[in-house]
């Protein structure tokens, strides 16, 4: 039996990650190609990473509630840290380690519930050694200082606009695949919404979640896009910019950024690009640099949803 499109939508997105994370957050383009070359599949991060911000960033555990850190607190505040810096070639980051979570937890329920889903998140976060990963994004950090301080978990989202939290509808997608639409988009609203209180991340999430739909019923990405994302990129200027180097287009006319104003249209643009061919549309994700972990979200389950997942990525995944 053919994998349904939303399960190859779900690796899609993994894979995409973890090709990403030893390159995830260079802004300069031309160092990431000097310190890993062409990437053409997955490798291990380096230390250090020369553009890592990771000295600027900042959390302090109000208390046990909080403390989400744990052994990797110690390299805060740190010059030249890699984010994902213990991870092994192919591993993902925690966003999608969370994805892969919240499948297990459907699986076991056999559903999805929101409370559940907040209950599972909060215990696996507060548990030291469920995750080897160095940085955890604001929406966390600013969820657990928020839980700390007493508030229930359905108020502890944060006004937090960045594509990772796009990082788990893929996920949701495919474990509600036997779903309808309007039932799929409302699940992936609340979900979303659980962690990122922002409009445009919500709105994001729903183009994501409608896209995928219709690619898995034959619809191509292109004309899924037109159809479902006229209000994130248009399909004419994507179409006059595929002549174009990606990180002039990712660059110049769209950030490489987390930002959700500019972290979509980028992501859908390289679906634009590279419609039909899953390896080179993670590649190119990968190599554009910047927040290129979070766009896989998107790059890689449309990718995956509309062409597969070749087989020499799925070692470990799913």
């Amino acid at each position: 039996m053919t994998p349904d499109p939303f399960h190859h939508a779900y690796l899609g997105s993994l894979v995409a990650d973890a090709v990403a994370m030893p390159v995830h957050w260079y802004y300069d383009r031309d160092a990431l190609r000097r310190e890993y070359g062409e990437i053409t599949g997955y490798l291990a991060p380096k230390n250090p990473h020369t553009g890592s911000i990771l000295w600027r960033s900042e959390y302090t555990a109000p208390n046990e509630k909080g403390e989400i850190l744990h052994d990797q607190a110690v390299y805060w505040g740190q010059r030249g840290v890699h984010y994902h810096q213990f991870l092994k070639a192919g591993e993902n980051t925690l966003n999608f380690r969370l994805a892969t979570e919240l499948v297990r937890l459907c699986e076991e329920r056999g559903g999805y519930d929101a409370d559940a889903w907040l209950a599972r998140y909060i215990g696996f976060m507060l548990t030291p050694g469920n995750h080897r990963d160095t940085y955890l994004e604001e929406y966390h950090r600013g969820f657990f200082t928020r839980y700390a301080t007493g508030r229930p978990p359905r108020k502890c989202a944060i006004k937090d606009e960045h594509i990772g939290g796009l990082a788990q509808v893929p996920a949701l997608c495919h474990v509600l695949r036997d779903a309808g639409l309007a039932e799929l988009r409302a699940a992936v609203r609340e979900h979303v919404g659980l962690t990122h209180a922002h409009p445009n991340v919500l709105r994001a999430a729903d183009t994501l979640a409608r896209l995928l739909s219709h690619i898995r019923e034959g619809i191509a990405p292109r004309d899924a896009i037109r159809r479902e994302a006229g209000d994130w990129i248009s399909g004419n200027k994507a179409e006059r910019w595929v002549s174009q180097a990606d990180t002039h287009v990712i660059g110049r006319r769209f950030s490489p950024a987390c930002y959700i104003a500019d972290a979509m249209p980028a992501s859908l643009y390289l679906v634009w690009k590279y419609h039909d061919d899953f390896d080179a549309g993670v590649l190119a994700n990968a190599m554009a640099g910047g927040d290129n972990c979070h766009r896989g979200a998107v790059v890689g389950s449309l990718l995956g949803a509309a062409n597969g997942v070749p087989a020499r990525w799925l070692e470990g995944k799913g």
